[in-house]
């Protein structure tokens, strides 16, 4: 399969007198339709990355290739309509006076034409289950609706790779799963790929691979059970320890012999039930 972002040697400084770069040497692919999650503390550098992809900040060292092209300053425009960033505050994005006009925006700035453009809005909040909010103005919705109006808005430019940056950190847990469903459906129905900037560990649980950050580095690369497998990687990579892991720790040092393995919450708990009835 292709890749449908390779960042090779990344590096990046926001001020020249800091001592420590904000990025250093960073190198990681993404491949087509896989969804990739980076996690780390606050400052490790996971925004940072998100945001020089996606054109907002320049002046990097390294090379980001986007569907095989290089991303320079004469081509950032047009590489940007292969990318929809969803940022962690909604209200950030919105400039139409209701959530029609305002999913409308960036077909209207990219020259669709108004048939097609209408069609695209009215697709784009059926995915989102916003189709009965048209004509409500974004101000007056709730955390959760407003996050699927920013996602609305950025599925109906038809992008290739969709960033979440910190896009569920305002949202409860409930809200949060709900955001977190309607991505997934989207990525298989329009075939698409997913970078999620995220701290929250049980979204990350979901994804392919999970890339970690610390200081500015990428210091380790896998799939969520071998990342998350042992509390003391996580506390190494000075995270949160999730909570199954956690709790599968506590279980084993009480004697129970559980596999030793990353499970998420549910996974946990149909392996305790089954244990339980034997």
């Amino acid at each position: 399969m292709n890749n449908i972002l390779q960042i090779e040697n990344l590096t990046f400084q926001y001020d020249e007198k800091d001592l420590e770069p904000a990025l250093n040497k960073v190198s990681f692919d993404v491949i087509e339709g896989e969804w990739v999650s980076i996690i780390g503390h606050n400052g490790s550098g996971k925004s940072t990355t998100a945001r020089l992809i996606d054109g907002l900040m320049d002046g990097f060292e390294g090379t980001i290739k986007i569907a095989g092209q290089t991303l320079t300053e004469e081509n950032v425009w047009s590489l940007r309509r292969k990318i929809g960033m969803v940022f962690q505050n909604p209200d950030n994005q919105f400039v139409g006076a209701t959530v029609e006009d305002d999913v409308a925006f960036g077909m209207e700035n990219q020259g669709i034409p108004r048939e097609e453009m209408i069609a695209r809005v009215d697709e784009a909040l059926q995915a989102v289950n916003m189709q009965g909010f048209k004509d409500k103005e974004p101000a007056r919705l709730s955390g959760g609706q407003k996050q699927r109006v920013a996602i609305a808005g950025i599925i109906a430019l038809r992008p290739e790779l969709i960033i979440l940056d910190e896009a569920t950190s305002m949202l409860d847990p409930m809200g949060c799963a709900e955001i977190m469903s309607i991505i997934r459906e989207i990525k298989d129905k329009y075939h698409l790929t997913v970078l999620s900037i995220t701290h929250d560990l049980e979204e990350a649980s979901h994804s392919d691979r999970i890339l970690v950050m610390k200081k500015g580095k990428m210091i380790q690369s896998g799939s969520p059970r071998e990342i998350f497998a042992r509390e003391e990687n996580m506390l190494e990579f000075g995270l949160d320890v999730p909570f199954s892991t956690s709790l599968v720790e506590e279980l084993m040092d009480k004697g129970l012999k559980i596999p030793e393995e990353y499970y998420d919450d549910e996974e946990l708990a149909d392996l305790l039930v089954k244990m339980l009835v034997k």
